[in-house]
Order: structure tokens, then sequence, then C-alpha cells
């Protein structure tokens, strides 16, 4: 364990005695590590919250410790105790095989949160279940009712059910699903496995919360399996790197997006296509899965609507802290910020498919992509920069930049276009001309 902070308006005296038993209580370097890879849900510093507030807390529904009993919120509270009754009435089982199995990994899920208040380290006791297991029971068995009635709308909930209803689904779900990406709002996925686990006598787990979680996203597509994850936000991480196939291809390492000597390495989607690249769709949805060869360069397929601002948001600030999950989401975004300048790159990547606007207007998605960045740094990693290098090379051709220019120049608007045709027109009737009189004097 990390030694506890000594609390503040300590006097001297004391302050001297905390700091030395923290200091007798000092872990080794391998415990200390251990205890910081068991977080996986951490708390949003506020340097990073006050820029948008709405992507980082939940609006409709709080699930786990941090936002719950916020007063905004307990609406929902009466609709979870509604979701647990029928998920255990259709289980036909008790509560209590739900809470012994959880009892079990009680310690694992709270380690997996990064500061939990006092009111949540205490256990209940012999027999009963304390505050942080009933929030964990009552808050997966809710987040385990939505995803499925999103596939199935379960029978046993009337038809006019504020949240599990054909209206409620219209009205309701796209706030939770869009709460559900937050990372201070997440439910470790061990207590999602193991509540069905229970439920189904061990016949599904693992893969089946998975393949729920990416059916209630239309950003995902299944890929199985998809391994252990750590919750909802992870799953949709992991399920955003993976390749469904094995290219040929060289790939475009990320890592390696960045501005030098206060030139973009890559350039905007107008200013490649006008220096000859082509944009085509890459085989997959996986944001690594980006390619250049032979003046074509690969993006993967993007859904843009109300969930992908929050969605990216979190999953940046996620590879923020956690270790050694990588920073690929992060520089995939710093990517696309390069690519999208203005409305006009929206434009040009939507006619080639690979942006799908659900948000409005062009305008709103690039604003949207240009404000991710902000104050946001990308960790860079040391690796192959062959694509990079092969696409700064093709734009830096002298054919190519000269193409690119004229295209800027010239082919912006059709009076541009008109001009240079007439410019072009005069300057030939000016050589004909010149030639007629070299003949007429030649005579």
């Amino acid at each position: 364990m990390i030694p506890s902070q000594p609390p503040p308006d300590l006097n001297e005296t004391d302050w001297i005695v905390q700091v030395n038993e923290s200091v007798r209580r000092m872990p080794t370097k391998s415990d200390e590590g251990r205890y910081w890879e068991k977080r996986s849900i951490y708390r949003v510093p506020a340097c990073i919250t006050d820029l948008n507030r709405k992507a980082y807390w939940p609006q409709a529904v709080s699930f786990g410790p941090y936002h719950h009993g916020k007063d905004d919120l307990l609406p929902m509270e009466e609709h979870k105790h509604r979701a647990l009754v029928h998920f255990l009435w259709r289980s036909r089982k008790q509560v209590e095989p739900f809470l012994e199995s959880l009892r079990e990994v009680e310690q694992d899920l709270k380690d997996s949160y990064h500061k939990l208040d006092p009111k949540w380290e205490e256990s209940g006791s012999e027999g009963a279940a304390g505050p942080f297991l009933q929030l964990m029971i009552t808050d997966g068995c809710f987040m385990l009712e939505i995803l499925r009635s999103w596939m199935l709308p379960p029978q046993d909930y009337p038809l006019n059910d504020p949240i599990f209803s054909e209206q409620g689904h219209f009205y309701v779900l796209p706030y939770i699903k869009r709460d559900m990406l937050m990372l201070e709002n997440q439910l470790p996925m061990l207590v999602l496995e193991r509540l069905v686990a229970v439920e189904s006598d061990g016949e599904e787990g693992q893969d089946y919360v998975n393949w729920l979680i990416l059916n209630f996203y239309p950003h995902s597509t299944y890929i199985a399996p998809m391994g252990k994850c750590l919750h909802v936000l992870d799953v949709l991480r992991e399920n955003l790197l993976l390749l469904e196939k094995r290219s040929n291809r060289d790939l475009l390492n990320l890592d390696c997006v960045r501005r030098e000597k206060g030139q973009e390495i890559i350039r905007s989607a107008t200013e490649l296509k006008e220096a000859g690249i082509q944009l085509k769709k890459s085989e997959t949805r996986s944001v690594k899965d980006i390619s250049f060869a032979d003046g074509v360069l690969r993006l993967p397929v993007i859904m843009v609507d109300d969930c992908t601002g929050p969605m990216f948001l979190n999953l940046m600030t996620f590879e923020r802290f956690r270790f050694r999950a990588g920073n690929k989401v992060t520089a995939y975004i710093f990517f696309m910020d390069n690519m999208i300048d203005t409305e006009r790159d929206i434009a040009l990547l939507r006619t080639q498919g690979i942006i799908q606007n659900f948000l409005g207007c062009n305008k709103e998605v690039a604003d949207l992509f240009n404000s991710l960045t902000k104050d946001m740094t990308l960790f860079l990693d040391n690796g192959d920069e062959s694509v990079q290098k092969k696409i700064t090379e093709h734009c830096e051709k002298p054919w190519n930049m000269w193409r690119a220019n004229l295209k800027h120049t010239y082919f912006r608007n059709p009076w541009s276009i008109l001009s240079l045709i007439a410019a072009l027109f005069l300057f030939t009737l000016t050589i004909i001309q010149t030639v007629y009189s070299a003949l007429g004097n030649y005579k």
C-alpha cells in the first residue's frame, strides 16, 4: 500500500511523527508499482475537466462511486433499483449468490478506483453487503439491463416504461449511452462478468459482455475474441485498435505525427489531394490501419455523432493515466486534427466515405476535431517513419509541388478557372499573332 498522506493542519510535532511513520512504512518499488497497476478508473483533474465538463461528467446517470448521490443524478436511482429487481426476477435467483461472487473480489474492485472516498472502503458485517458492494450490484445490473435492452427489450417491463420502452430508448437512452463513456463513470468489467456468470450458471462471461458493449455502440465492429478488458471505455479502445485482417501494406506509425520547424508533416486532406494523393477507405475500422502506397493514403472509416467527442476525449485521458496503455488513439486524433483544417477537408473525406457525419454540418465536424487536442500532449515513441517520409517525399517532388500550387491558386473556384482559361486563350492568340507577324515580315 502507498503510505497515507498526513492530514492537514497538524502541529509540527504530529506532522514529524506522521512523516517518519510514512517513511518507516515505505513500500518496496515493486509493491508501489502493483498499487498503481491495479488502478484503471481515474479521477480526471480540474485542469482537464474545466475545459469541457460535459465531456467528462455524467448528465443523466452515475455508474460507480465518483458521482453517486449527486443531486442532478438522483432521479435515476429509482430506475436502477427497478432494473435490479427485474434482473433478479428474470434470473430466478436471489441476490445472495451475486453478492457472494462480488464479495470474493471486493478488494480488487475497490483497487480499480483511484482515490475512493472513505465511506466506500467500509465493508459490511458478516452476511451483509457494505455500501460499496450494494453500489456495484445495483449499478452493474442496471448497466446490463441497458446493454441488453438495445438488442432485445426485456418483455417484463411495461410498454410505457420511462427507460426500457421505445419512448425511453428515443429520449433517455442517448444520454445514458453518452454517460457510459465517461472515465470517472466506469464500472470494473469484473462486476459485469461476475453478474453474468452467476446469472447464466457459468455459461456466459467475458466475451458475452464485450459483445453486448460493442453492439451498444455503433462506432464499433465486433471482432471475437476481444480478450480481457478493464471497463466499457477500455472495450471500445481495444476494439478501435484491432486489425481484422493482416495487411502487407506499410502502416503509418502515428506516434511520429508531430510539427517540425513550424511546418505540419501531415498536410490537410485538401492539400494532399492537390499534391496528387488519393484518399481511400482502409480495409478495417482500426485507427492503426492507416497506410500510404503508390500515391494512395488509406484511412479508417469513422462515424461522427454526439458521442464521438466525449468518447475520444475520455479515451485520450485514459491513455494519459494508464501506464503501458500506449497512445494509439491519442496519436490518431492528433493525425486527424492535422488532416482537418476546415469544412472543405470534411467534405472531401465524406465524399470518399472516410467520415460518416451524423453530427450536423461539415463545419461542426471540423470544429470538433480541431478542439479535441486542445491542451493535450502527445507522448512520442521512437518508431519507423517510412510511411511518413513517403508522404512528405511525395508532396515535395517538383511536379507535385507545382501541381498543388496550380490547384491551390487557380482551381479553388470557377472564376479562377475561367480567368486561367481566358489568360491561356489570350496568351495563345498572342503567340499566333506573333508567328503571323514574323511570317509576314519574312515574306
